[in-house]
């Protein structure tokens, strides 16, 4: 599992260095999406084959889930790192993680995924944690 935050820059074109921990993480291709925070997840290609899947079997009728099918699936796009470990971040990515106004972002690990965030929105998100520090049930047993 990848784990870390790192900082870089997009460049004139998009693109933005993986950082050397992620790159076998995602060496064999990567789809990036809208993620629920504002910034954007990259998931590789065989998590989001799984996740695909999934999405395939959620049902028509169900209004809310197909929301997020929408979300998720409609600003998939599926790249490869090039020969200097780059990958180019679409103009409407770019846009919903808010990586057009500074081009500073931060790369960071989660479980599943990568996650690529505008730095403000970032901090912004760390910040709001610490303002008010609860644990959801689910992770009681690991944070003492």
């Amino acid at each position: 599992m990848p784990f870390g935050e790192y900082q870089y820059s997009l460049d004139e074109k998009g693109r933005v260095v993986i950082p050397p921990p992620f790159r076998s993480f995602i060496e064999d291709g990567v789809v990036i999406t809208r993620g629920l925070e504002g910034c954007l997840y990259l998931y590789p290609l065989h998590t989001w084959s799984n996740i695909e899947r999934q999405l395939q079997n959620v049902p028509l009728i169900d209004r809310p889930a197909q929301l997020l099918v929408r979300f998720l699936y409609s600003g998939a796009h599926k790249t490869q790192m090039d020969n200097a470990s780059r990958i180019t971040i679409p103009p409407t990515l770019r846009k919903f993680a808010g990586l057009e106004e500074t081009g500073e972002a931060v790369v960071a690990g989660a479980p599943t995924r990568l996650e690529l965030w505008s730095e403000q929105r970032w901090w912004e998100s760390i910040n709001k944690f610490l303002e008010n520090p609860t644990t959801p049930e689910a992770l009681r047993g690991l944070i003492g």
